[in-house]
């Protein structure tokens, strides 16, 4: 599995394991092993939303009508 792919190249990725495994066609080794992936896949896909939060700021008008930056 290539550590370098970006949030949608995850995605798709997920996809495509959770699509062969709703299959019911691969035996259990390779069942084992497309859900390890999906794990993986989960987990790095967790942590590029988690670093999108840290990094989104919103807008805030304070009570004088200025519109001062805060953390989401």
């Amino acid at each position: 599995m290539e550590k370098d792919l970006n949030f949608e190249e995850t995605m798709k990725e997920l996809e495509e394991v959770v699509q062969k495994l709703e299959t019911g066609e691969l035996n259990l080794d390779d069942s084992i092993k497309e859900f390890e992936k999906g794990m993986e896949l989960s987990k790095n896909a967790s942590k590029y939303l988690e670093e999108a939060e840290k990094k989104i700021t919103i807008l805030v008008q304070d009570k004088d009508g200025e519109l001062k930056e805060e953390e989401f």
